[in-house]
């Protein structure tokens, strides 16, 4: 799947992953999500307190694409933090109920004190 990366659109997204401790790329932006699966993430990182960078993939559809290929993963919104892909909304979901996403974010130096 990967060789449908465009050379621009990974340099975009490897240099957002590195720039950005946390991440969200996902449909609208933080204050207008545009799909439920997005807010719903956004919600979780807020509720958190975590400070996240966030990429709206509408604004292309090579993004849109790219950062699909880019992890290898199916859906958007997808979570970044440190460089590492976290999941999409079901994992961010489980893992925030499961008090593991709060204890990563807290490990990774990324929770708001």
């Amino acid at each position: 799947m990967t060789d449908t990366l465009d050379t621009e659109v990974r340099a975009f997204l490897d240099k957002t992953v590195s720039e950005n401790p946390v991440v969200l790329f996902m449909k609208g932006v933080p204050d207008k999500p545009g799909c439920g699966f997005s807010a719903t993430v956004v919600q979780i990182l807020d509720h958190l307190g975590v400070d996240f960078g966030a990429v709206n993939v509408l604004q292309s559809d090579a993004l849109r694409q790219g950062i699909k290929a880019y992890s290898d993963w199916p859906t958007i919104p997808q979570l970044y933090v440190k460089g590492e892909f976290i999941g999409g909304c079901d994992i961010v979901r489980e893992m925030y109920q499961s008090g593991e996403l709060k204890t990563l974010l807290g490990d990774q130096g990324v929770l708001a004190a």
